[in-house]
């Protein structure tokens, strides 16, 4: 896991239990506080004037700061996933930590029950705003690592078949590529899968099975000269002309040879389907990219659960979230960290 992966800020206490996250944000104004030191970690910087110094804070309203020196007065969730909303920050803590720290993560559904929200539509609002935080704008790709390579495939998501005879059925391409490390001889698990586990991951939508569908998602989610291990199908043929070391495997359908050769990808193709059918039921193709966003984050943090919840609050506090108008429209199109949409 390299540092990139971590919103790294030893200054930002992050809880390990409930008990120790109702302690850290017991009220609004103490969630006010924490993220007000994760977006300034230097000081509140007034944009007005350009002041750098602690605010005068406004004990009804923790989410308005005011200027010491102009007066003027700003708001902390500008600027954020949570700008313009009326939900309680202490519910966007509480999103963000369940998100966050949960191993299989959650539904609208379940979160709506779990903090007594009465209405769905306030649940899924934010929940796909804080995926929205869940993709840096400064994303490194994976890959690049001396002695590793990554695994690159794509597989249909989604979607209903039943009844529609052969063929493939309201079902979405995605590609994803996989980090493989090794673990050092010696350690837990050392002999399982040859010593070789999954890394960092990247999803993303791809339009086609064309050459440069593949070659442009493979571009955007890693490093060049990377070592790549992909199947033979002839979509990733121009790799190598690409800057990559190529390395394609006649799998022939033999799942022998695909569990030898590629077993982190489609470890990760299952894992990706289970929970999508299994937390959230299936979801659209409309907001499949937001699902992978949220996969991809839990994924890549998974030795960090609580760590990510830090991290995620961290994102939110500089990216542009969708409204609950634009996202039952189609308008959003939700970020991909991949680098690769239709």
């Amino acid at each position: 896991m390299t540092a990139m992966d971590i919103h790294q800020r030893d200054d930002l206490a992050f809880p390990q239990s409930l008990p120790e996250f109702q302690n850290l944000f017991p009220d609004d104004a103490a969630c006010a506080a924490y993220l007000g030191r994760a977006r300034w970690p230097d000081g509140f910087v007034c944009a007005h004037c350009g002041l750098i110094g602690e605010p005068f804070r406004i004990a009804s309203r923790p989410g308005i700061l005011e200027c010491r020196a102009c007066r003027r007065q700003a708001g902390l969730l500008a600027g954020t996933v949570m700008e313009r909303s009326h939900t309680p920050l202490s519910v966007w803590f509480w999103a963000a930590y369940l998100v966050a720290s949960q191993t299989p993560g959650m539904s609208a559904v379940q979160f709506q029950r779990q903090l007594g929200l009465t209405r769905y539509e306030t649940a899924f609002g934010i929940l796909h705003k804080l995926r929205a935080a869940m993709v840096r704008p400064d994303q490194d790709r994976i890959g690049g690592r001396a002695k590793e390579h990554v695994e690159v495939d794509e597989a249909w998501v989604g979607g209903r078949t039943s009844g529609e005879g052969r063929g493939v059925h309201h079902k979405t391409l995605v590609a994803a590529a996989v980090e493989v490390r090794r673990r050092a001889p010696g350690t837990a698990q050392d002999k399982r899968k040859d010593g070789r586990y999954a890394g960092r991951v990247r999803l993303a939508i791809v339009a086609d099975r064309s050459a440069d569908s593949l070659s442009g998602f493979v571009e955007n989610a890693i490093m060049p000269s990377s070592l790549i291990v992909t199947d033979d199908w002839s979509g990733y043929a121009r790799l190598r002309k690409r800057g990559y070391d190529h390395n394609p495997i006649a799998e022939s359908g033999d799942p022998e040879i695909a569990e030898l050769f590629m077993p982190m990808i489609h470890l990760v193709f299952s894992n990706l389907k289970t929970w999508l059918n299994g937390i959230h039921h299936g979801v659209s193709a409309k907001h499949l990219q937001a699902y992978l966003n949220e996969f991809t984050f839990r994924f890549n943090r998974r030795f960090y659960p609580f760590n990510a919840f830090r991290s995620l609050l961290g994102i939110a506090g500089g990216v542009e979230a969708p409204t609950y108008a634009q996202l039952y429209s189609g308008e959003w199109v939700h970020p991909t960290s991949g680098g690769c949409l239709p």
